[in-house]
Formats: C-alpha cells, structure tokens, sequence
C-alpha cells in the first residue's frame, strides 16, 4: 500500500471547517493527502483534489456518476486509509472502496451525528439504520462524536471498531474571551450597538438548526429587553421565509441575518449568549467555541447539546419548541452579569476538553494504529 489518505465528503468546504489539522497532520507524518468532495476550493495540505459531484440526498441520480468516479480514483491510487465524513461521502465512499478494503485499505467513517437518535422520527430509523448497519460490515473504524451514537454503533457490529472523540476541535486560538473594550471595537465594526444584547447562532438556516424558535423566543423578548439582538451567522435555503417570519412575529428590528461570516470568530467574541435551536445535532460545535470565548450557552435539549452543556452550570437546556422557556433563561442571564460570567468560566472547562490540540492528539492515536503493518495484516486475514 502507498502513505496516501483519502479523505472523502459531500462537499469540499466540510474539510476547509473542520478537517484541516487531520490534513496537517498526515504531512507532518511524511504522508500524502487527496480530497475528494464536490467543489473546486483550494484546500491547504492536500496534494491533490477531486470535485467529485456527491449530492446530499441519497435519491439524486448524479450519486451513481459520483460513486462510479470514486471507485476509479480508489482503485487507481491505492490509498491505505481512506477516512470519510458526512452521510452521502460515507456511505459512496464504503461503498466504492470495497475492493480496496479487502487488499488491505483501511476504511474510516465518522459519524458527526446519526440520523436515527433517540427521539427521531420512525422513518429515520426504517431508512438509516439498515443503511448503517449493513455498512458497518465495510467499515474498519467507526468514529462517533457523542455518547450516544456511541452507544449505538456499537450495536451495529461486533467486527467493526468504534471510537468516541471529542468532535473535530476546537481552535482555542481563535475562540478565546475579550475585554470590555475589544468587545466595542468589534461591535464598532460589525454595526451592532455598544449596549446591545447580543444572541449569536452561527449555523445554516435550515429546518433542523430551526431558527424559528429563536425569532419566537425574540419576539417575547423584545418587550422585556428592547435592546435585543439575535444574530444568525450563516445562508441556507430557509432565509427567505426566516426573513417573513420575523416580519410576522415584530421582531425583524431584533434579527439580524448576518449571512456567511468568514469572521465568525469576532462576532462570537461580541456576543453576550451562544444559543442554538437545532431539532438534530451531533455536537454542538458552535456552543464550544461560545465556551471558549467565554459565553453562556442556552440551547434545546438534543444529544449533541446535552453532550456540551451542563444545565445551570454553564448554560441551560430547553424543551424542544419551549420558546418562552428559552426567553425566560436569557433574561434571567441579561440581568445577572454574574451569573454570565460565571458560566462563561464553566464554558472555558468544558471547551478546553474539546480543543483541537485534544481531537487530534486523540484522531492521531487512532490513524497511528492503521498506519502499522500488523494492523493491514489482520484486516487482509479477516
């Protein structure tokens, strides 16, 4: 086998947010690093690139054009780790690397949160499972992100190992507390009010992240603290009606879409809360960095948030669809700076455990142990 990896996703942009101390890494170590995802954008330490044309839903033709590519690239470079990540790179890349796999390829897959969870819809479980369960037997090492999918994959095969990492890391470096001065500076640069209250959810607007919640919980809000101000960081399909929704409740003077901020980093840093409203989560990343910067954190109770957050310690956990609930903890936080600051300190301890330099060490002990001989010997015997 050739010192190549692979890493394969639905698109190129996953690696650029969350992969690229993996890709270091592997250069450190004297190895080779190609990508494969849908998308052209220049990825730093990968030799070599693949816009591969991977759709998102499983039901779109163009997944058949995009595995058959993938089963060439594989079959022609020989990799000896193949690592993938998100539902439709995972399951074409198992797929298209079986071949491979039995000549001695390592197969790596990490779930960064399972359809099927506790409390998802049946259909989830009758489409997702069986998927999941019949790939395990082409998975050499499934990686999870939570305690629960944790659980969970190891009920799907005794053959298949499983691993539980503390999500893809936190870049303490970016994500750290400010003073009260720094925080006017970039509220000056960001045209936000000096003596805003400032909820930030820097995430997709989509019907999972289920902004919704929040413009309720800010039209409840804006009659008890008027200088309110929900942030959403991010584009998706569900701005437009996000947008009208907001109309509806009052309170688009509260909501500012803010799009895509290559910056997130700062507009985290002025923040006063980290929220999130997601339906479905396999961590909360955005919630981490929040920790690391020292915010409070008040979010639904999912498996991802409650992986994170530890009610009344460092944030607090909400129903889902509890919109007063949600606007009752944020005024109790508005009124206590203290209170503010004391979870913000507990936020600190949580994130230190789910810092970059912490997930790689842990993904490098994982990838070391596929990168021995043996390790290829024992898979090419069993």
């Amino acid at each position: 086998m050739t010192r190549t990896v692979l890493f394969c996703a639905t698109v190129d942009y996953h690696f650029k947010a969350f992969h690229l101390p993996y890709f270091k890494w592997f250069k450190e170590q004297g190895w080779t690093v190609h990508a494969a995802a849908k998308g052209s954008m220049k990825l730093p330490f990968a030799d070599r690139q693949f816009d591969i044309g991977i759709e998102r839903s499983p039901f779109r033709t163009g997944n058949l054009a995009a595995y058959r590519e993938l089963s060439r690239i594989i079959d022609e470079h020989e990799y000896s780790i193949i690592h993938c990540h998100t539902p439709m790179g995972g399951v074409l890349a198992r797929l298209a690397a079986r071949k491979q796999r039995k000549q001695g390829t390592a197969v790596m897959y990490t779930a960064h949160g399972f359809h099927f969870c506790q409390g998802a819809p049946l259909k989830n479980w009758l489409l997702y499972y069986p998927i999941e369960k019949g790939l395990s037997f082409l998975t050499d090492c499934l990686i999870t992100i939570n305690q629960e999918d944790y659980q969970l994959a190891k009920g799907l095969s005794s053959r298949m190992r499983t691993e539980k990492i503390h999500g893809i890391g936190v870049d303490t470096g970016r994500f750290h507390p400010v003073d009260e001065e720094e925080k006017r500076r970039l509220r000056t640069k960001h045209r936000l009010n000096e003596d805003d209250f400032v909820l930030i959810y820097p995430a997709e607007l989509n019907m999972n992240k289920n902004q919704a919640l929040l413009i309720e919980t800010a039209a409840y809000l804006k009659e008890r603290i008027p200088n309110v101000r929900l942030v959403f960081a991010g584009k998706g399909l569900m701005e437009a009606e996000y947008r009208r929704l907001a109309e509806r409740k009052g309170a688009a003077d509260h909501v500012t879409f803010a799009g895509f901020q290559k910056d997130i980093h700062e507009w985290i840093k002025l923040a006063d809360v980290s929220v999130a409203s997601s339906i479905r989560e396999g961590l909360g990343m955005n919630l981490l960095e929040g920790m690391a910067a020292g915010k409070p954190a008040v979010a639904t109770d999912n498996r991802g948030h409650r992986e994170v957050i530890k009610d009344g310690a460092n944030g607090f956990l909400i129903s889902q669809g509890d919109a007063r609930t949600f606007s009752d903890r944020l005024f109790q936080l508005y009124h206590s700076p203290e209170l503010r600051e004391r979870m913000g300190e507990e936020g600190r301890k949580t994130a230190a455990a789910y810092s970059q330099q912490h997930t790689v060490k842990e993904m490098a002990d994982i990838y070391s142990s596929f990168m021995k001989n043996e390790a290829a010997e024992r898979r090419l015997k069993g």
